[in-house]
């Protein structure tokens, strides 16, 4: 059974599988205790301290008897190969939902497995997917026309999850499990239709096997190609990709009028490795006016002229912490002086030096930096009478991107003392009164 040799599917996946340390998902059911049993004989085989697995095993709590008999299997088995096992037992503190059980069971148990993989150092997470699995996969997704990444089913390896018995299908788990005297558990609720897989796998797929008999190996050979195809594919559009984007050090920009003369698939395939991917969405964001922002989980999409512009939240949440510069006026220097070199970013076509002199007894302390919050408003100097702080930047014709970069100076009442490093507040400004001065610069000039 060739395609249950684990060495040789491990290294079709990774270099020096000998060399690595894996968690195994093991659920007590025919494929993962072959899975199981594979890597213990694989580990004898080998006898090489770099090499080492563990198991983990959740127990639901769904299934009565049978989910603690299920543990059983496993923590046998373990006992007696000297495997370390782990279990998480789910208890009311999980907040098991009425609906969506599956989605809830995945993300619990993933979660499970980084802790795990974390606290014991294990690069890798291995599951007992199989062509079946596969199979499934490839018809759920094709009625969900979720294109050619989705036709190409389960990833063998994937976010440090492999996957090294993709190619064997499940009679041939069964026929090894018999052969090897590999003790398993059969979760009888999969034959319960109620769930789309499980519909998919007692209804549908019997009725393809029946068709032909090399069905499943001609599938295993068309999954093949479709994974070579989408490997193709994605290098073509991570090209396309490279030739529209104007490199920035800081944000993803492409050029919204190159990319709209691409065809509708690579638009599509580009734009969904930032979240955009939505029916109807692409074209709104080519329609849409300037300034105009979508967002997705990761990203903020603005448009701006004649680019799009992608910002990382996760990246942005980190710039928007605000930055102390003083939190009180009790030093004895004075005028108190404040240099903000080298505590905020340059910005592309914006001198960044700049000194101010504040009266010291008009503010309230601490002084800080952020971002521009609405209904931020200046009293800028050098006018009269007060401005939007976002209706500043559009008649300081600030693109979108330096628009995010730039910071706000405040006071302990969120007053703006000015917008770096563009203009000073005139009513915190140093007068013929002042008697004591806040200075505030920054020397750095590109």
């Amino acid at each position: 059974m060739e395609n249950l040799h684990l060495k040789n599917q491990l290294k079709n996946l990774i270099s020096h599988p000998e060399k690595h340390s894996y968690l195994l998902a093991v659920s007590g059911g025919a494929d993962s205790m072959v899975l199981a049993a594979l890597f213990a004989d694989l580990s004898a085989e080998i006898q090489n301290p770099e090499f080492r697995f563990q198991v983990a095993h959740i127990n639901y709590k769904l299934r009565g008897k049978d989910s603690d008999l299920d543990q059983k299997t496993v923590q046998d088995f373990c006992e007696k190969n000297h495997i370390r096992f782990h279990l998480y037992e789910v208890s009311d503190k999980d907040h098991q939902p009425e609906n969506s059980i599956q989605l809830w069971a995945r993300e619990l148990r993933y979660d499970f497995f980084r802790k795990i993989r974390e606290r014991e150092q294990l690069e890798f997470l291995v599951t007992a997917h199989h062509l079946n699995d596969q199979l499934e996969t490839f018809i759920i997704n094709l009625s969900k026309a979720s294109g050619i990444h989705g036709l190409s089913g389960i990833p063998a390896n994937d976010n440090q999850i492999l996957r090294p018995l993709l190619q064997a299908s499940k009679e041939e788990i069964y026929r090894f499990a018999q052969e090897h005297h590999i003790d398993f558990r059969e979760d009888l609720s999969n034959k319960k239709n109620d769930y789309l897989r499980n519909k998919i796998r007692n209804e549908v797929v019997p009725k393809l096997l029946e068709t032909n008999d090399h069905f499943l190996e001609n599938f295993r050979r068309s999954s093949q190609y479709l994974n070579q195809a989408k490997d193709f594919i994605e290098n073509q559009v991570q090209e396309t990709e490279n030739r529209l984007t104007v490199f920035n050090p800081d944000h993803k920009i492409l050029s919204k009028e190159k990319l709209d003369q691409e065809s509708d698939f690579v638009k599509f395939e580009i734009l969904k490795k930032y979240g955009f991917a939505q029916e109807g969405e692409i074209p709104k964001i080519f329609k849409a006016e300037n300034g105009s922002s979508f967002l997705s989980k990761d990203y903020q999409l603005t448009v701006s002229r004649d680019q799009l512009i992608f910002i990382s939240l996760s990246k942005e949440q980190n710039i928007q912490n605000p930055i102390i510069l003083a939190e009180n006026d009790d030093s004895s220097e004075k005028p108190l002086i404040i240099n903000i070199e080298n505590r905020i970013e340059e910005i592309d076509g914006i001198n960044n030096s700049f000194s101010w002199d504040f009266d010291a007894e008009k503010v309230r302390f601490p002084l800080y930096l952020r971002k521009q919050m609405d209904g931020d408003e200046i009293y800028p100097s050098g006018f009269s009478g007060k401005k939007k702080v976002s209706k500043f930047f559009r008649d300081e014709k600030l693109s979108i991107l330096a628009r995010q970069k730039i910071w706000i100076l405040c006071d302990g009442s969120n007053s703006v003392l000015g917008i770096i490093p563009l203009r000073q507040d005139r009513r915190y400004a140093k007068d013929e009164k002042t008697k004591h001065v806040l200075k505030i610069f920054n020397d750095k000039v590109k």
